[in-house]
């Protein structure tokens, strides 16, 4: 089956099928991918991509069809679940082929532990642990949605949110056999994808998701605590709560408070590699005369470091985050409205 579908490619690695989807896909969409990929991976499919002198329509047929149909798979496990997925793509494929695409996707999505806690209301979820360990509540609350994980943390009593925070915050790996004792506890049934390796989740990443859901109050009292706790955790957190492309989520009032604030030369530097709806956002809160010049300046900066424009938008954040704090602005967190009247 392999070599029809690959031709004389009958053992492509991932990183090849990879290079070919994207060749497949056209350069627009390409950009869009490399978009979501940290440097190392760019460069590594960027190699790939060069590699492959020639590739042929069945090969490129194939790569699609495969994409697709682990696509497609993913997409019925998250929303019926592992069973929903066999049913379906047996009925589509025949049951050789599903079991080949669902064991293939397994290995690389590994569906996580606590997969029916997630589908569960936060009210309920929280009645469910609110009397267990702390340890035990942040190892949960590390595998839940941020939103999800974001109600519950700030259902808990102060003492205990800075002490759940602290846990998710320094969590490292978890043993797979710790992860099925919790599930025991809390569940019967249990997912027959847990991983076998150790398991990476929690950090001060899954951290700073749940506290920019939380409300102010309780996003202060956290903060405020760590900063006599551990003052490092606390400026660390604080410095990845609002990054330069969340510039699209302050309101024109506020932004352009920001603006007027900020070194022209950092916010060109900014820009100069910002998604364009960050610099539509920009612009648009600039008079005419002054966007115009921002553009020409970007246009003729040439060639620019990766780490100055990073430091740029790290400055203009800086001054956000200190606007946000002397309460000049205010920038909206969480599902709930906030209004200052």
């Amino acid at each position: 089956m392999a070599k029809d579908l690959y031709g004389s490619s009958s053992e492509l690695s991932i990183r090849q099928k990879v290079a070919i989807l994207f060749i497949a896909l056209g350069p627009e969409y390409s950009a869009k991918l490399f978009q979501h990929m940290d440097d190392e991976e760019i460069e590594e499919i960027t190699l790939e991509i060069a590699s492959q002198k020639q590739v042929s329509a069945a090969q490129k047929a194939a790569v699609v069809s495969e994409f697709y149909q682990m696509a497609m798979a993913k997409d019925y496990i998250s929303t019926g679940g592992l069973e929903y997925a066999q049913s379906v793509l047996e009925k589509a494929l025949g049951a050789e082929k599903a079991m080949d695409i669902l064991s293939r996707l397994t290995k690389s999505l590994q569906v996580r532990p606590f997969d029916f806690l997630r589908k569960t209301d936060p009210s309920q979820l929280i009645n469910f642990i609110q009397n267990e360990h702390p340890q035990t509540i942040a190892l949960i609350m590390a595998y839940l949605e941020p939103d999800q994980a974001a109600v519950v943390l700030g259902s808990l009593p102060a003492e205990s949110q800075v002490d759940v925070s602290k846990r998710i915050a320094i969590m490292d790996r978890t043993s797979p056999e710790v992860v099925r004792d919790v599930e025991r506890v809390l569940e019967r049934k249990l997912s027959s994808l847990v991983s076998q390796d150790f398991t990476t989740v929690g950090g001060i990443d899954a951290l700073v998701e749940v506290i920019n859901r939380v409300d102010r109050t309780t996003e202060k009292s956290i903060i405020e605590t760590l900063e006599v706790d551990n003052p490092e955790l606390a400026e660390e957190i604080k410095r990845r709560m609002f990054v330069f492309e969340d510039v699209v989520q302050i309101d024109d009032r506020s932004l352009q408070m920001v603006l007027r604030e900020v070194d022209q030369k950092d916010l060109s530097l900014a820009l100069k590699a910002a998604p364009q709806e960050v610099a539509d956002k920009v612009f648009k809160n600039m008079s005419t005369r002054a966007a115009d010049m921002l553009r020409e300046e970007i246009e003729f900066m040439g060639p620019v470091k990766i780490r100055d424009v990073e430091e740029a938008q790290q400055k203009i954040v800086a001054v956000i985050r200190t606007l946000e704090e002397k309460g000049e602005i205010v920038i909206s967190r969480g599902n709930g409205d906030e209004m200052i009247v």
